[in-house]
């Protein structure tokens, strides 16, 4: 009896050690991993914090692109997984609308150019839960197209002068951007 207990917790464990074994081997790197920018501008900081998805051979924008089977699209979530996290120790003006200082969750309304950037009162939601009567508002974003694709989302908040910055989104064959000033 006593090898038949011994035999059963052996068996239990190697099934385990298995199990555990494939787990890790299928598991690694997150495909959209968490990243986050910032800067301080006017003695203030700004970040924002998102998943950044990868192209990985995919169509990312356009009909029957990966983003448009979003149930939000045409409002896509500016990221992966998680909503884009924006939050400012400042109010701030960007391209005339007023964001007072606290949490905000962006998007972008991306089926037409420019995109639209909006601004969201929401926050802590998951990515693909957007709710319009929610937007403090929507600005046009200024378009370029990067020299090469641009494999993993990067979304960067850079200083432009005393108290302006600019928040910059490139990610496949898109860069947008929109001009905010400190108040």
């Amino acid at each position: 009896m006593k090898k038949t207990g011994l035999f059963f917790v052996l068996s239990v464990v190697l099934a385990g050690t298995m199990i555990w074994a494939q787990m890790q081997k299928k598991s690694g790197p997150p495909l959209s991993p968490p990243a986050e920018t910032s800067a301080t501008i006017a003695g203030k900081v700004i970040s924002v914090k998102y998943g950044a998805p990868s192209v990985r051979e995919r169509q990312m924008f356009g009909a029957g692109g990966v983003i448009s089977k979003d149930r939000t699209y045409p409002v896509w979530r500016l990221g992966a997984n998680a909503a884009t996290a924006l939050h400012t120790e400042a109010d701030l003006v960007i391209k005339g609308l007023a964001v007072p200082k606290g949490d905000y969750t962006l998007f972008a309304l991306v089926d037409k150019e420019p995109w639209q950037l909006i601004v969201n009162k929401q926050t802590g939601q998951w990515g693909l839960a957007y709710s319009q009567d929610q937007d403090l508002g929507r600005v046009a974003m200024e378009m370029s197209k990067p020299a090469s694709p641009v494999e993993t989302l990067k979304i960067t908040i850079s200083e432009t002068g005393a108290s302006t910055g600019s928040l910059k989104v490139e990610f496949e064959n898109f860069v947008a951007s929109v001009p905010f000033s400190v108040k």
